[in-house]
């Protein structure tokens, strides 16, 4: 065989298809504006007055800030396999592995976003169940005037249980693959569902999409032959960012 028969981009294609079709963090963040090297870059809209009129107008000045940060987190891949042409040929032993590859970068990514999201959100108290603590996080939203589309609630197995039992809650609800519980939303809010959210300990974060901004790039997938062994390798690396920006758009709820 020869590793210079390597055709990255199908590898590289049916990773990135994998890894958006499990990842909830391209559904409750927004992209980036564009993506400069290893920066990620977002514009923010100033604020516009609006004033009395008295029988004259004055203009103000708009401006759009960016909001640059880099995409600092850093995460490869690595396996072997016997002949990367038969491999590639045959297509017998990528789908398990680009799979497993996948799993592992979307919830190395889904708990970095939730972490971001989680540390910067402001607690409600008082709630004593899961379904009366999205309720207080979303009125929390409301109060900061954050739109009510493109809201989410993002609850862990500990949660979704609490609300199963809860008479209030439908219990006809099913997990997509792409973490939305379909079938069920509480104060309006569509729930979604995920393991990586506080490390598994019952929690709940209400966000708005544009609340957080993620970014993220597969740079490099190739193959290579391996010295050590009678084999050949392939790697690929992944890099992304994810910053907060609209506090005020995140709530969250954890139990004490």
């Amino acid at each position: 065989m020869s590793v210079q028969n390597f055709i990255p981009t199908i590898w590289e294609a049916r990773l990135l298809a994998k890894f958006h079709e499990r990842a909830i963090v391209n559904m409750i963040t927004v992209p980036p504006t564009k993506i400069e090297g290893e920066k990620i870059v977002f514009n923010k809209v100033s604020d516009v007055d609006v004033k009395d009129y008295e029988g004259a107008v004055t203009f103000g000045d708009l401006e759009v800030s960016k909001v640059e940060l880099p995409m600092d987190q850093k995460k490869y891949f690595a396996f072997k396999v016997d002949d990367v042409d038969q491999v590639q040929a045959a297509g017998e032993l990528i789908d398990p592995h680009i799979e497993e590859a996948a799993y592992k970068l979307q919830e190395a990514a889904d708990a970095f976003v939730l972490g971001k999201a989680m540390a910067a959100a402001s607690a409600v108290s008082g709630a004593t169940t899961v379904y009366d603590a999205i309720v207080a996080c979303n009125t929390k939203l409301n109060k900061n005037k954050v739109p009510k589309a493109e809201r989410f609630a993002v609850v862990n197995a500990e949660a979704l249980e609490d609300l199963h039992l809860d008479a209030r809650f439908t219990a006809e609800y099913q997990i997509l693959e792409n973490g939305i519980i379909e079938g069920a939303k509480v104060n309006g809010v569509q729930l979604i569902f995920s393991e990586e959210l506080n490390g598994g300990a019952e929690a709940v974060c209400v966000l708005h999409k544009s609340a957080v901004g993620y970014g993220q790039q597969l740079k490099e997938t190739e193959a290579l032959r391996l010295e050590s062994a009678f084999a050949d390798g392939v790697r690929g690396l992944e890099v992304y960012g994810a910053a907060v920006l609209r506090a005020e758009a995140i709530a969250k709820y954890v139990k004490a």
